[in-house]
């Protein structure tokens, strides 16, 4: 097959995907026409281009041919990689995470579209109406996903300096810039932000770094080999990704809140009905300032039980809260 022939079969490829999906679909007529704007007025008849058609559904590129008023028949490519409800699902992840700049956001969501035809494109969202403030540090994420995502593929140590800004809006370095050692254990995205997840090697614990907070990464030539981990309970032990030790709690909910337990532990959550109002869960969590507020959201509709040191710690929270208000 000559080159000529080569470029029309692709042609009429890109025609079908770009034009045609379960409701558009073209006739022989209009191929030849947009073959005819494509290719500098060069015209094909009819035999060609069903040829053409042949050979790409032999090559599992699938044309549906569908005959429609007066014998006509009309072609179309259906098939697509993703549903148009999972581009979408794509679609609203990138425009609903913060730390991507609206000029990324467009890009990004051109990209996506591209996965189907043109009529479908028009009915995703449009990145303009959900524009959002730029982070000034997603450059720098970007680095640092490509660098951490490459150290777990190839399980080597990540060397890098840790902060956070003061209220000046100074990056300040935290344990006076050192450096920390970390075997990253994976790379998570969780409430709007990039976390790093890995074995802090100075003390042998497992530890989370929010990656726009983290400064001068690399990839060491150091390797290693990965604990026994389970991500699931990691991140659904830590409330707001707070760190902590971790330590069973009961507590008490009114019945209101049954599905906002189950939203955030699950259906496999170890809970109990008590009384007609209220229920127990019983789960491990993290101690730490997450878990406090998680559980203060839920006003009085959420009593501690044990253990006593965090009933004592939910107190002080509360009366700290009432001592700001009686100043």
């Amino acid at each position: 097959m000559e080159r000529t022939s080569n470029y029309r079969l692709l042609k009429i490829k890109e025609v079908l995907f770009n034009e045609t999906d379960d409701f558009h679909e073209l006739g022989i007529d209009e191929l030849q026409e947009r073959l005819k704007e494509i290719m500098n007025d060069a015209t094909y008849d009819s035999r060609t281009i069903k040829r053409d058609l042949q050979t790409l559904d032999d090559m599992d590129f699938e044309i549906v041919r569908n005959t429609g008023k007066f014998g006509k028949t009309f072609f179309s490519h259906q098939a697509r990689l993703f549903e148009t409800y999972q581009l979408r699902l794509i679609i609203d992840a990138v425009l609903s995470a913060r730390f991507i700049t609206t000029n990324e956001k467009k890009q990004l969501i051109n990209k996506v579209k591209q996965l189907t035809s043109k009529h479908t494109a028009k009915t995703l969202p449009e990145p303009i109406l959900f524009s959002q403030s730029a982070n000034t540090n997603y450059e720098l994420v970007k680095l640092n996903i490509d660098c951490v995502h490459r150290a777990i593929a190839e399980r080597k140590v990540l060397t890098y300096q840790y902060g956070k800004f003061n209220v000046n809006k100074e990056f300040v370095y935290h344990r006076d810039g050192a450096i920390y050692h970390v075997a990253p254990y994976a790379l998570i995205w969780q409430n709007d932000y990039y976390y790093l997840i890995g074995l802090f090697q100075e003390t042998d614990e497992i530890r989370h770094y929010r990656l726009d907070r983290i400064r001068n990464i690399s990839i060491t030539e150091q390797t290693f080999t990965k604990k026994d981990f389970q991500l699931n309970d990691y991140v659904n032990q830590s409330f707001h990704m707070f760190a902590g030790d971790e330590i069973w709690i009961k507590v008490r909910f009114h019945m209101n809140l049954v599905n906002v337990v189950l939203d955030r532990f699950g259906h496999e959550a170890d809970i109990k009905q008590i009384d007609e109002d209220y229920f127990v869960l019983t789960t491990k969590a993290k101690l730490s300032d997450g878990l406090l507020n998680w559980i203060l959201t839920w006003g009085h509709q959420a009593k501690v039980l044990s253990p006593d040191y965090l009933v004592e710690r939910v107190k002080d929270k509360i009366r700290q809260m009432q001592d700001v208000y009686e100043d």
